[in-house]
């Protein structure tokens, strides 16, 4: 078994979630008393916070490559950054590191495909929705199209994890608020629906959309477990 390592605290809540499945995956698929390999690294998300508010993303690089380099330390075979946001500076880890990073959105393309859909919608922070470390990388080596909801439609999503979700808030306006978007961006071709922050399945699940849904979180807590596991 390679031992995983975490980087997380962005937020705790969904950082609870990835040890929660990669420990059942683990008991799952070699004993009802196995559990993970790990190390795990949780950050201080206020600081992150305070940095993305001053768009000081080299500061926010610094400091979770310092993180990265702590998880190798402590005797990682390979990186999972529990976040989709902070894969905007994947790159700048991976220049400290010796171990391999398992980036979010190469285990949630590999999804995507499985399930036969090329053009999906993505919920996430506005970094995640606007910028490229996601949907460039989802489009560029996976041809995946991305749709991405309107401005406004931005606005209240990103409100919404940073005032509720990471506050360990859930509020069934916001729910609601979350399923008309995803019916829209279904009116607009999506096939599919990446939650693409790892917060956003504590508010939405398959159940409340009204079409399929990648969860991040889960996705990418099996990918570590295939990968702790190969060869086994």
């Amino acid at each position: 078994m390679r031992v995983i390592g975490l980087l997380g605290g962005m937020s705790w809540e969904s950082t609870a979630i990835y040890y929660r499945l990669i420990n059942e995956g683990v008991r799952e698929r070699v004993g009802p008393l196995s559990s993970a390999e790990l190390v795990l690294y949780s950050v201080d998300f206020e600081r992150i916070d305070r940095m993305q508010r001053h768009d000081d993303w080299d500061g926010i690089g610094r400091m979770l490559a310092d993180a990265a380099k702590r998880v190798e330390a402590a005797g990682a075979d390979f990186l999972v950054v529990c976040a989709n946001t902070a894969h905007k500076v994947a790159p700048a880890m991976e220049s400290e590191i010796g171990i391999p990073l398992l980036h979010i959105a190469d285990a949630m393309a590999s999804e995507i495909r499985k399930a036969g859909a090329s053009t999906v919608g993505l919920l996430g922070t506005k970094f995640t929705m606007e910028e490229e470390f996601i949907r460039g990388r989802l489009a560029e080596r996976h041809g995946i199209e991305v749709l991405i909801p309107d401005e406004d439609e931005r606005e209240t999503i990103h409100r919404v994890i940073f005032d509720e979700l990471c506050a360990g808030v859930i509020r069934d306006e916001s729910r609601a608020e979350h399923v008309e978007i995803i019916e829209r961006l279904a009116a607009r071709g999506a096939q599919a629906v990446v939650l693409g922050c790892t917060e956003i399945p504590l508010l939405v699940g398959p159940d409340d959309s009204p079409i399929p849904v990648f969860d991040t979180t889960a996705i990418h807590a099996r990918a570590a477990v295939d990968r702790s596991l190969e060869g086994d």
